[in-house]
């Protein structure tokens, strides 16, 4: 079965800097703008989530730091985009408070996904902002980023974010309507590809090299967040950008090309958590909490009679009943010493125990893997 806009729940849409700002004027496409945050709006009625990863800061303060050269040194890169964030926050602000939407903004680098605790911190704030039904606009934090940590194009940071917050469907809007078995604008015989059901050798050659200009990407680049995304459990859609009411477009079943995701992908970092990760810790629980993980929850601190070892948040911890038999592992909110205090409390006492709120459970049931 095909995906579909339709039924996700929810959806992380990329968009170019191409898209975003006008070559001539280095302005935001205002009315652009204003139909993408339309379609978000008919989303978002729907019950759907979205998280939208833009391009386009850098583009944005070019003409007015007289930055006009194609090729731009690393530390002008940074200054330009340290202007630019704010123009690019600003259109998408402006063009979603039209629907009563708000914007908020997220600045990324890849050691945000990378490192467990930076990660866990990152998910957090998506998914509480999500639950306040806010729109995430999110771009790579290039004031800071160096050649060696950066993504170095969107396409796969929006890969990162999808599988970050497990979304269901990833939108890649491009100046193309898909993947074809060669460039179309190259080759006449090129055929378009609706639907890639598995990213062989033979799928990951039809990307060629990215194109020289102002943008990062390209086809090659698709194909790497494909293969990010499709491998998390999410499915991804290269879809024409260069229109009014694109995500609408897709809704209506325009042309693109569908990656479906992976069997396993939902599993993958179960797997890893389940497996992969030697436990530094161990949270000792009752009965009624052992009951309760068996039954899918999330691990309260109220259930937890014991805690050993010596952890960090985001760290591995092992969970044991209380007869010392391993019931599920999983990734740590709180670090030992936290956990040690609040262990037994009920969740609203966190905050009068420590001294600020963390996370209502102290492991969730999406970082949790029942043995």
């Amino acid at each position: 079965m095909t995906p579909s806009l339709t039924t996700a729940r929810r959806i992380v849409v990329k968009i170019g800097s191409a898209l975003v700002v006008d070559a001539e004027t280095a302005s935001p496409r205002e009315a652009w703008l204003a139909s993408v945050a339309t379609d978000i709006a008919a989303l978002r009625a729907t019950g759907a989530e979205v998280v939208v990863v833009s391009s386009g800061a850098i583009s944005l303060a070019r003409q007015a730091l007289g930055l006009t050269k194609r090729k731009l040194r690393l530390e002008e890169k940074q200054a330009a985009a340290a202007v630019g964030q704010i123009r690019l926050a600003g259109a998408w602000q402006a063009a979603l408070s039209a629907h009563n939407l708000n914007a908020a903004q997220l600045l990324l680098t890849l050691e945000d996904s990378e490192d467990r605790r930076r990660y866990l911190n990152a998910r957090a704030t998506l998914g509480t902002l999500l639950d306040l039904g806010c729109i995430p606009v999110i771009n790579e934090n290039d004031t800071v980023a160096t050649a060696e940590i950066r993504f170095g194009d969107n396409d796969r940071l929006a890969a990162r974010v999808a599988e970050m917050i497990q979304a269901d469907v990833l939108v890649l809007l491009s100046d193309i309507d898909g993947l074809y078995t060669a460039d179309p604008r190259r080759d006449p015989a090129a055929q378009h590809l609706p639907v890639v059901e598995r990213l062989t050798d033979e799928i990951m050659a039809m990307g060629g090299e990215p194109p020289p200009g102002y943008s990062s990407g390209g086809m090659r680049t698709k194909l790497i967040a494909a293969r990010i995304a499709t491998g998390a459990g999410t499915a991804m859609a290269i879809a024409l950008g260069q229109r009014d009411n694109p995500l609408q477009a897709l809704r209506d079943g325009a042309r693109c090309t569908w990656f479906l995701p992976t069997p396993e992908g939902r599993t993958a970092r179960k797997r890893w958590i389940a497996g992969s990760l030697a436990p530094l810790g161990v949270l000792k629980v009752d009965a009624g909490a052992a009951g309760a993980l068996r039954q899918g929850r999330s691990l309260l601190p109220a259930g937890v009679r014991g805690v050993d070892g010596i952890f960090h948040r985001g760290d591995p911890v092992a969970v044991q009943d209380e007869a010392g038999h391993e019931l599920a592992r999983g990734l740590s909110a709180y670090d030992s010493d936290s956990a040690r205090q609040i262990a037994g409390r009920r969740s609203e006492d966190i905050e009068a125990i420590l001294g600020w709120r963390g996370r209502d459970e102290i492991v969730h049931r999406d970082d949790l893997v029942l043995l």
